[in-house]
């Protein structure tokens, strides 16, 4: 606890998993709207990543980084939405 980092429990576990089931069935069906103009291919595989990070962050157990997920993907949601993918930052 020193360097301020918070765990979270299995009660903050269990609040957050309605949200991040919703954000992640919302985020397949945003992939999947005519407005983003991918093809059948390139939506499978943006659904595929999609599944790898949420499977990466299921396995996450601080609440700040849990905080940021939801966030980041609340924002990406917002931009798929207006018809626009958002940049993936790791791959320059």
């Amino acid at each position: 606890m020193g360097r301020g980092l918070l765990w979270a429990t299995a009660e903050d576990l269990a609040k957050n998993k309605p949200l991040v089931l919703s954000l992640y069935r919302q985020y397949l069906r945003a992939l999947s709207s005519t407005r983003l103009g991918l093809g059948f291919a390139a939506q499978q595989t943006k659904k595929e990543h999609v599944r790898e990070i949420f499977n990466m962050g299921a396995e996450e157990r601080s609440i700040h980084n849990i905080r940021e997920l939801i966030a980041a993907a609340e924002y990406t949601l917002t931009q798929l939405r207006k018809g626009r993918i958002p940049r993936e930052s790791y791959n320059k």
